[in-house]
């Protein structure tokens, strides 16, 4: 099993910026690929950025955020900057065995954390 552990989280005025890191622990070895979902009052939980061999955004977050993990430690940060209102979510850490194509749905990670709250006020 493979237990993942978000934090960072936090409240912040619009413009602002946080960054929020996943650790990952258990049987990490064969874990390659990683990814950020989020998921607001109200809606489904939505895919915001992955990485693999390289990375992938959201049109809505793309320029503004930023991912990068630290293969040795297992760790995953999420870079977030230039935050609006409509960012206010539960942020979830995900992972998953190395794919072939960047995987952008919920259904391809087994591995979630328990979500961190970020609130952006206007």
């Amino acid at each position: 099993q493979v237990q993942l552990v978000e934090s960072g989280g936090g409240s912040v005025q619009a413009g602002g910026s946080l960054r929020l890191t996943c650790v990952a622990s258990g049987r990490t070895s064969g874990i390659y690929d990683w990814a950020w979902f989020r998921q607001a009052p109200g809606k489904e939980r939505e895919f915001v950025a992955t990485v693999a061999w390289g990375t992938q955004y959201a049109d809505s977050v793309g320029g503004r955020f930023a991912i990068s993990r630290d293969n040795a430690k297992k760790l995953v940060y999420l870079y977030m900057d230039k935050l609006k209102p409509e960012d206010t979510a539960v942020y979830y850490c995900a992972a998953a065995e190395a794919g072939r194509v960047f995987r952008t749905s919920v259904s391809d990670y087994p591995y979630w954390g328990q979500g961190t709250q970020v609130t952006v006020s206007s």
